[in-house]
């Protein structure tokens, strides 16, 4: 009976929609693993964003500290700085200009920056992940909630289905 109450009230479901009680059990575990998947995936982009998100910080921390930070020191000697190779390899060098640095833009493009406008470029970026993450946010909370439905759906399911076998068996 309740099965035709939420028939009949999924009527004015959008389109697209599925009742989950008229699933199988194959079919929510399926819906289940999907969900999961898509979860995981969608966490590991997170992940992935706020990583970028604090290389374009620390971008600008190194412009502020190791151009301009230096210059507004006044010491002669702090022309030397340190030069990543790798992420664990580090070169000695010495800034010849203050006034423009380069700025990867992506895909092996650099372009010529004055630091002001650099940091400007990287604040951007910043702000830009921030509202990426914002509504990826928002995406995984929904993806969520759908799996802990679904995941009550096939609990429901399987309750039922052992309460039916045990007065099938009696």
């Amino acid at each position: 009976m309740s099965a035709q109450n939420s028939d009949s009230s999924s009527g004015g479901a959008p389109p697209g929609t599925v009742n989950l009680a008229t699933l199988s059990l194959p079919q929510l575990r399926a819906l289940q693993t999907r969900l999961t998947s898509e979860l995981e995936h969608l966490t590991t982009s997170h992940s992935k964003l706020r990583a970028a998100q604090a290389k374009f910080r620390d971008c600008v921390r190194s412009i502020n500290d190791g151009v301009t930070g230096s210059e507004a020191k006044g010491t002669a000697g702090c022309d030397e700085i340190l030069v990543p190779l790798t992420s664990s390899l580090y070169v000695k060098g010495r800034l010849t200009n203050r006034e423009k640095v380069l700025v990867d833009v992506g895909t092996g493009y650099y372009v010529e920056k004055t630091p002001e406008k650099a940091i400007s470029f990287y604040d951007e970026k910043v702000k830009g992940l921030d509202a990426n993450l914002v509504e990826l946010e928002k995406i995984v909370q929904g993806k969520n909630s759908q799996l802990r439905v679904v995941e009550e759906v096939l609990r429901q399911k399987m309750l039922a289905g052992e309460g039916a076998e045990a007065g099938a068996s009696a």
